[in-house]
């Protein structure tokens, strides 16, 4: 196991709850595919805390009424190219 993914934890369990329990009282709103909860929990399985918060948080900013969105998977870690 990687030892970043400890670090991860928090907010791996925080999206989690929010897609349990607030994501359905506010229905679908999510111009991307996957939605931005499920980009910023796998980005999060996937990468360290700094760089998965970088991808959320980029995400976020460009889900907006003018963002015409579409598929926008994440980046594949480096572990992952190189097998």
């Amino acid at each position: 196991m990687r030892s970043w993914l400890f670090f991860n934890q928090v907010p791996i369990a925080v999206i989690k709850l929010y897609q349990a329990f607030i994501s359905p009282l506010l229905g679908p709103s999510c111009r991307y595919f996957p939605t931005c909860s499920s980009y910023a929990l796998e980005a999060f399985q996937r990468h360290n805390f700094f760089y998965a918060s970088c991808l959320t948080v980029w995400r976020v900013l460009r889900c907006n009424p003018f963002s015409k969105g579409g598929f926008d998977p994440v980046p594949i870690s480096k572990k992952e190219f190189n097998s």
